[in-house]
């Protein structure tokens, strides 16, 4: 049986109509599954020192002058393909154990890292994709307090894998802890859809408008390792103004990963 306490639970579809002052000092969880969660994960996972996330390419190019070029990569992409003069796109095959180990990694996605941004101020912010969702879930039950799920969109619209990821946190979130959780309209709507579409997760993302795009660019791989539920024991916490992981995640020892 559920006890009388409650946790508030807010969902937004994108970040376009929030800013950073409405996220100052909340309990915030960042998804966009369709890359940047995903990257960004198995990027910390495989040994990065630290992910800074940036809006806009010039901050990318600001940032990177001021630090060792040895020890910092140029990352991300614009429209899904990856920016000239960059050292990395946004395929998270891409960030391997021997690419991404000891580096910093500015990042800069169309969707995603501008909605972390956001979300600098926040008390709590991390980082949320079906790869570690079970390391995200056990976060916020630790917690024990109300959050807000930020979905990345695509391009301040709606998308349908972000939502579903959000519905999937939510869902199982409600099955470990004995509160109530009072969900706004948008999150009733998230738990609706996963409901809905949301066991067969590669076939929802591929049937995705975003994932589609993904597919016809080549980048069909993509996809199966977003769908792959809880293949990652790695939270993404922002300090600061960067990413590193949470103490508790797992990282691959370097005799493991050969």
């Amino acid at each position: 049986m559920k006890s009388t306490r409650q946790l508030k639970v807010d969902v937004y579809f994108t970040p376009a109509h929030l800013d950073e002052m409405q996220l100052k000092d909340k309990n915030i969880v960042v998804v966009d599954v369709l890359r940047a969660s995903t990257t960004i994960a198995t990027a910390l996972c495989n040994g990065a020192k630290e992910i800074i996330p940036v809006s806009t390419v010039e901050s990318v190019v600001k940032i990177s002058g001021s630090l060792f070029g040895d020890v910092t990569l140029r990352a991300g992409e614009r429209n899904a393909k990856m920016i000239e003069g960059f050292n990395l796109g946004n395929s998270p095959l891409e960030y391997t154990e021997e690419v991404v180990r000891g580096k910093s990694i500015i990042f800069m996605t169309t969707n995603g890292s501008a909605a972390m941004v956001k979300g600098r101020h926040a008390k709590n912010l991390v980082v949320a994709g079906f790869v570690n969702l079970s390391a995200v879930v056990e976060f916020l039950a630790e917690l024990h307090n109300d959050f807000i799920i930020v979905c990345a969109g695509k391009e301040s619209n709606f998308c349908l894998e972000d939502s579903v990821c959000a519905g999937k946190i939510i869902s199982k979130l409600d099955t470990v802890i004995d509160d109530n959780l009072i969900l706004n309209d948008a999150a009733v709507a998230t738990v609706t859809l996963e409901k809905t579409i949301g066991k067969g997760v590669l076939k929802m993302l591929r049937n995705s408008e975003h994932g589609k795009l993904l597919s016809e660019m080549g980048f069909e791989g993509d996809l199966k390792v977003c769908a792959e539920i809880d293949s990652l024991s790695v939270l993404p916490v922002m300090t600061g103004n960067v990413l590193r992981l949470h103490k508790g995640s797992k990282q691959p020892s370097q005799t493991d990963a050969k």
